[in-house]
C-alpha cells in the first residue's frame, strides 16, 4: 500500500445521453489528462507540479480495475474484468464509463451527479518510471510520470480530497541531489530509511 497514490480531477464527469436528449444511467469521465500540469502537491516543504506523459499507460494491464464511488471498495459501480467498465484512451487522456448500477449509492450517485454535487474523478496506481526536473531554489521542481505500473481503482468522487502524495514524495526527497537538514529533508529520509527496513 506504501506505494499507491492517488489523484482527482476535477469537472470531468457526465451523465450520457440519447439522440433526442433522452438521459442515461451511463457515467463517464476523465479519471487521467494527459500533459497538463498539476497544481502543487506535496505540501510547502516538498512542493512539486506533476504531469502524467501520453504513454505513461503503454502496456499496463487494464484488465482487473475496479470503478468505486468515493474509493470506497464496498460501492463497487463497475469493473474491467466483467464487461461492465469501458477504459479508452484519446488525445486528451483516459476515459471511463459505465452503468450506474441500480443499488442504493448507484441511483444516489446518479442523483448527485446530475445536481452537480458530484463533479470529480480519481484514480489510484503504481508508477514504475518517472523524470524529475529540480529548480534549485528557483520555482516549483517537476515530476512527469512517464510509465505507470499497476491503474488499481477509479471512479468518481464526492470532494477534491488533498492528494494522496506520500510516494511520491519519497521519490522527491530520496532522488534530489544536496538534501539537508535545513531544507526540511533530513526527517524524510529518516522515514525512507525505516519504510525500505520494514517492508524489505
Amino acid at each position: 500500500m506504501e506505494n499507491k497514490e492517488k489523484r482527482y480531477i476535477t469537472g470531468s464527469i457526465e451523465i450520457e445521453k440519447r439522440e433526442g436528449e433522452t438521459e442515461t444511467r451511463t457515467i463517464s469521465g476523465y479519471a487521467v489528462v494527459f500533459d497538463k500540469a498539476s497544481s502543487v502537491l506535496g505540501g510547502k516543504s516538498f512542493g512539486f507540479t506533476e504531469t502524467i506523459g501520453r504513454a505513461a499507460f503503454d502496456g499496463v494491464d487494464m484488465s482487473g480495475v475496479i470503478a468505486t464511488f468515493n474509493h470506497n471498495f464496498d460501492n463497487v459501480l463497475a469493473r474491467s474484468d466483467s464487461g461492465s467498465l469501458s477504459l479508452t484512451m484519446d488525445n486528451v487522456g483516459l476515459r471511463y464509463s459505465f452503468e450506474s448500477p441500480n443499488t442504493s449509492y448507484g441511483n444516489d450517485l446518479l442523483e448527485n451527479v446530475r445536481n452537480g454535487n458530484v463533479k470529480g474523478s480519481s484514480f489510484m496506481f503504481t508508477v514504475r518510471d518517472q523524470k524529475w526536473t529540480y529548480r534549485d531554489g528557483e520555482g516549483i521542481d517537476e515530476r512527469e510520470i512517464t510509465q505507470v505500473d499497476e491503474l488499481f481503482e477509479l471512479g468518481p468522487v464526492t470532494v477534491p480530497a488533498y492528494p494522496d502524495t506520500t510516494a511520491a514524495q519519497r521519490s522527491h526527497t530520496s532522488n534530489k541531489p544536496n538534501l539537508n537538514e535545513s531544507d526540511g529533508y533530513e526527517t524524510v529520509a529518516r522515514r525512507i530509511k525505516i519504510l525500505k527496513t520494514k517492508f524489505t
